[in-house]
């Protein structure tokens, strides 16, 4: 590396660097190196930081100086998006396909030129979070057929979204909603989504300054939550739920 970050060591345990020491330009990127161990993917994301490399990089680490944050009563849906799905048979679930939807999220998206940042080991490193129960997917469906969806770790009272797909228009956007609106009602107020895009800011996202949302982290990451499985906690949520007006 010809930048002036620290190399991580090999114990997992580690800490890591003061996510405001990272460098404003690239903006964010703190450290490199270490490994895609639970102990540590975990440990990262508890303190604001997450991996984004391609392949032929070392793991690089950040946490940018904005944040990409949802807040679950806020998220918005056009509204001729949210009439065609209240009239379809589309459902919400989630961890019942978790591999098809990271799959689905590191396939070569149009236009999109180079390699996915979602490579074979991170791949590997979330679907072993997933089996930990630490990793969720939220997928929507039409009938049987995956039609897309998102995925991400949860700690605490904090969904961290990693990466969202649609197979059919719409899909990610209803996955997102139904999320948020499981979330709002088991109290969990934020959905954090890491860096913000024209898509996410279409559906609501906010860039808060990083000492904003670490502080919000700081207040939820500790809050009783087990790991597992989402498919019973979740339940099915039925697209004209996800699509209804938000109670003011």
């Amino acid at each position: 590396m010809n930048v002036p970050i620290p190399e991580l060591g090999a114990d997992p345990a580690a800490p890591f660097p003061a996510p405001d020491s990272a460098l404003r330009e690239p903006d964010g990127l703190l450290a490199y190196g270490g490994d895609l161990n639970p102990t540590r993917f975990l440990n990262a994301y508890r303190h604001g930081i997450f991996p984004w490399f391609t392949d032929g990089d070392p793991i690089l680490w950040w946490s940018p100086s904005r944040r990409a944050v949802f807040r679950t009563d806020r998220v918005h849906l056009a509204s001729r998006l949210r009439r065609q799905l209240r009239n379809s048979d589309w459902v919400v679930r989630a961890d019942t396909a978790f591999a098809d939807v990271v799959a689905g999220c590191a396939a070569p998206r149009a236009g999109q030129s180079g390699g996915t940042w979602i490579t074979a080991d991170m791949r590997a490193a979330y679907i072993e979070l997933h089996r930990l129960g630490h990793a969720h997917s939220i997928e929507a469906y039409d009938g049987d057929r995956l039609v897309g969806g998102l995925f991400g770790l949860s700690f605490g009272h904090v969904f961290c979204g990693d990466s969202m797909f649609s197979a059919a228009s719409g899909a990610s956007s209803l996955a997102l909603a139904a999320l948020a609106l499981r979330l709002r009602a088991w109290g969990w107020p934020l959905i954090d989504a890491q860096v913000p895009n024209a898509h996410t800011r279409r559906l609501g996202v906010e860039a808060w300054p990083r000492a904003e949302y670490l502080d919000a982290l700081a207040g939820l990451r500790d809050l009783p939550s087990e790991p597992g499985h989402w498919q019973a906690r979740f339940g099915t949520v039925a697209a004209a739920d996800a699509c209804a007006p938000r109670p003011a």
